[in-house]
């Protein structure tokens, strides 16, 4: 059905304003690596809810003292907390991957990151050096019995999922080879038609020179390739994410250009050189499962999307759900992301993307226009006709603002559940978790990560997802606060001490 302007949903909570020092504090590195039961709880975590949760995110904000100077460039960090029989148990570990080693052995940087972070010493110290950190902070996931920790530009780093113990760079059994990317967005589609209805894990990687070309990997759940095909596009294409529906992966080509010569003079870092061009549509790129058929590529609104939420086929017309950014938010050189000033920063909205495969027709609609990122939904919804969608949202109903809410779209009644931590609380990514046994497509949990300014630490908050309007259902309050992360993942096995 078509989705109405926001003004038409529910009314909202009147917003709380926060404080950029608050904000501020939860960008502090965390360099201690802690392993123990939670034993703060307010509330009771649901006698169901057994597995693994998943998280990584920059765990370091500097080396050695030596400021980072955007988030992105920090190395990552794994969360883990466990849940079994009414308990949960904590476990953070930080990546050894090489640069790690390397930086901490030397004491002081030694790799320019992308998106801003420079070598000491000027343009001079980093002129002509393109040598890039596998910084591996984006994601985490568990498939085919391996834990794999995820950074988009380099091959994924294993880990122990019960001590989360640094195992090494892993090739995915010889389908990478060294030097070669691989997302750090799969999707799980939770029913394969091409695998009899065995669900299978989804990912791609990019190659950039006067083409780009991307590989469409799928992997069984015991972690074996069963698809593998390759696409050239014409030009740069910045991809940072897709969807999937049973018969497509679909991306979107970003209307940038990018000009590597202040990177390679040593002025400015890699995603500084990208430039938003308004004059250029945003190209929506569809590309067959089956490997098979050529891959189709469409005009949209210009936009710049990071994130999508979900894609779905309705005879002969594809639905995708995206947070897109009327402008790239391109990192600012010489200016300290700690004073970020979100009133001039530009807000990511929820919007619904239709494409007409008969006609080749494109067209948008806004669903919302409150400041979005990190959208979640029922894994068993992945490439399917859904109702709900749960995302980080900032407090007040419009303008760009951190992320402080998490935010309930029923898409099919057009109203809205939030729930807020404001005005001290912070958060990323909600992570829904469905309940064993539920049949709802709300029936479950969600679990999010918040900062809390006021005790500088950070809290798993379970809230029911059914219902946004309920008290969490608990608040495991940890000894420490956890750096703003990204992405994460849970596995309903147990990956912690003995009970």
């Amino acid at each position: 059905m078509p989705i109405k302007d926001s003004s038409t949903l529910i009314s909202q909570p009147n917003p709380t304003t926060y404080s950029i020092s608050d904000w501020r504090q939860g960008y502090q590195s965390l360099y201690d690596e802690h392993d123990y039961w939670i034993d703060d709880i307010e509330g009771q975590i649901p006698a169901e809810l057994n597995g693994t949760f998943f998280r990584n995110g920059p765990g370091l904000l500097d080396i050695h003292g030596y400021p980072i100077d955007h988030p992105f460039d920090g190395d990552g960090m794994i969360v883990k907390v466990s849940f079994a029989n009414g308990r949960a148990h904590f476990r953070n570990r930080h990546i050894r991957t090489a640069g790690f080693v390397a930086e901490q052995k030397a004491g002081k940087p030694l790799y320019r990151g992308v998106f801003g972070t420079q070598k000491p010493g000027g343009f001079l110290a980093n002129i002509f050096d393109t040598k890039i950190k596998n910084i591996a902070n984006t994601n985490v996931i568990y498939w085919g019995d391996k834990l794999l920790a995820m950074w988009e530009a380099a091959a994924p780093h294993r880990l122990d999922p019960q001590t989360l113990e640094t195992i090494g760079l892993d090739y995915l059994d010889g389908l990478l080879k060294p030097g070669d990317a691989w997302s750090a967005h799969p999707r799980i589609d939770p029913h394969c038609a091409m695998d009899g209805g065995e669900p299978c894990l989804v990912n791609f990687s990019v190659k950039i020179g006067p083409s780009t070309k991307i590989t469409i990997s799928e992997f069984n759940p015991q972690g074996q390739v069963v698809r593998k095909h390759t696409h050239s596009l014409p030009g740069f294409a910045f991809l940072h994410d897709m969807a999937i529906t049973p018969n497509y992966c679909i991306f979107f080509q970003n209307p940038v250009s990018y000009n590597p010569l202040p990177f390679l003079l040593g002025f400015r870092s890699a995603a500084q050189c990208l430039q938003f061009n308004p004059k250029q549509p945003t190209k929506i790129i569809l590309i067959p499962r089956n490997g098979q058929d050529p891959a189709q590529i469409l005009e949209a609104e210009k936009c710049f999307v990071f994130h999508h939420a979900n894609a779905w086929e309705a005879g002969d017309e594809i639905f995708i759900d995206s947070v897109a950014y009327n402008s790239f938010p391109s990192p600012e050189t010489d200016v300290d992301f700690r004073e970020t000033d979100f009133d001039k920063g530009i807000p990511g909205e929820l919007w619904r993307f239709r494409v007409n495969l008969t006609t080749k027709q494109t067209e948008h609609q806004v669903i919302d226009k409150r400041c979005v990122e990190f959208p979640s939904l029922h894994p068993e919804m992945v490439g399917r006709p859904y109702r709900y969608l749960y995302i980080g949202a900032a407090a007040k109903p419009t303008g760009n603002a951190p992320l402080q809410a998490v935010v309930k779209f029923d898409l099919v009644t057009e109203k809205q559940q939030i729930w807020s931590a404001a005005p001290r609380g912070f958060l990323g990514e909600p992570l829904f978790l469905p309940r064993p046994g539920g049949t709802a497509e709300d029936d479950g949990w969600l679990l999010v990560l918040v900062y809390d300014a006021a005790q500088h630490r950070s809290d798993v908050v379970i809230l029911d997802a059914a219902d946004l309007n309920r008290e969490p259902l608990a608040r495991l309050h940890l000894k420490h606060h956890i750096p703003y992360g990204l992405h994460g993942s849970f596995t309903g096995e147990w990956f912690s001490p003995s009970l």
